[in-house]
């Protein structure tokens, strides 16, 4: 296992965090599969006030482990009352049973409205400071589901240590979020890159087939580790086993090499072939739209449905919009009006209408919601 420095918190992190959204069968789950992180390695714990009984599971493992054996993070929903959020943080520390939390993330910085709140006098940042000042925190960060333009706002407020946010081998959106991360000495977790990044535990056989020799997972995690900005992964098993797949590459955050270099190459060959003058080049010109449909995000989802078959991946993203509100915005591909708005400043000129509709044929399935609320 490597470990980097996060950021300005100058905590050394392993390179895969375990996050605990999934392990929560039973309290017997949770504690085999902390023990098993930690024997492989694994140094930082992170959770979530809205992860179901998550806090109260992960203190009752913590308190049979020795002291200081992980680094805990724990996330609090944005708010605009300073008092709630002190009652929060409170609540989570006797959940965790421990006196102060390693880090704290506002949870779910996705909106203009949600960085009023932290900037506010009176909102959440007002008992966030003060806990950290009387020792109940001591590094404090945020994690994001926001367009971009949000999240540069929020780290050049200069309030955070970190940031968690989404980055991946098929999402490069937020690169310029990374840059800035890294120039400002914040630490980067990035989010469920084998789920919300293309649902590479199960990959389609043409994807295994572009990646081989190597996993699409492995390359995705070599595609991330291979970044010196990127501090750590997060990686949530619902059981032990679940953990040994990623941890393979635990150890190697080297330069990618030829082999993975020539993959990604052919990745990008055949998203050209493909997709031809109907590739959508992720420039996000078409934005707003006035029924704010997600044209980015679903023509994203189509792409990669078409070049590599992931459908799945595609529809299970795709079900998410409309059903998941701030942490998933945007309507899906059928609210589009042909109303032209977004034609003049698409630089390829791409059929945005005809497009969104083609890839509301191919996505729509079952409708998605966050496994937490």
């Amino acid at each position: 296992m490597k470990y980097r420095r996060f950021g300005k918190t100058n905590l050394r992190l392993s390179v895969f965090s375990l996050g605990t959204m999934r392990c929560l069968a039973s309290g017997e789950n949770v504690e085999r599969v902390v023990r098993h992180a930690l024997s492989l390695g694994i140094n930082h714990i992170e959770t979530a006030r809205g992860y179901g009984s998550s806090e109260s599971d992960l203190g009752k493992v913590l308190a049979q482990l020795e002291a200081g054996q992980f680094y805990i993070t724990s996330k609090i929903p944005p708010t605009p009352d300073r008092d709630l959020m002190e009652r929060s943080i409170d609540e989570s520390l006797s959940r965790l049973g421990v006196a102060s939390l390693d880090c704290l993330a506002i949870h779910g910085l996705n909106t203009p409205e949600h960085l009023e709140w932290v900037l506010s006098p009176t909102g959440c940042m007002a008992a966030v400071q003060k806990a950290v000042a009387d020792g109940r925190v001591r590094h404090v960060g945020f994690s994001t589901h926001a367009p971009l333009e949000l999240i540069l706002a929020a780290i050049d407020t200069g309030l955070f240590e970190f940031v968690n946010l989404h980055y991946y081998l098929f999402f490069q959106r937020h690169t310029a979020a990374i840059a800035i991360a890294h120039q400002r000495d914040l630490g980067v977790l990035i989010i469920s890159p084998a789920d919300k990044g293309g649902r590479l535990y199960t990959p389609p056989p043409q994807l295994q087939h572009l990646c081989a020799p190597q996993t699409p997972l492995a390359l995705n995690y070599r595609f991330l580790l291979s970044d010196p900005r990127i501090t750590t992964l997060s990686v949530g098993p619902a059981i032990p086993e679940e953990l040994n797949e990623p941890l393979q590459v635990a150890d190697r955050d080297e330069a990618l090499n030829p082999t993975e270099i020539a993959a990604l190459e052919r990745l990008q060959a055949q998203m050209s072939a493909t997709l031809g003058p109907e590739q959508c080049q992720q420039c996000y010109e078409c934005l707003p739209c006035p029924e704010s449909v997600a044209i980015p995000e679903i023509l994203r989802l189509r792409n990669l449905a078409i070049a590599y078959d992931m459908d799945d991946y595609g529809k299970y993203r795709y079900g998410m919009l409309e059903n998941a509100g701030h942490w998933f915005p945007g309507t899906k591909g059928n609210r589009c009006t042909h109303c032209g708005d977004c034609l003049p400043r698409c630089p390829a000129q791409l059929d945005i209408p005809t497009l969104l509709l083609d890839a509301h044929q191919r996505l729509q399935g079952q409708q998605g919601r966050r496994l937490w609320g």
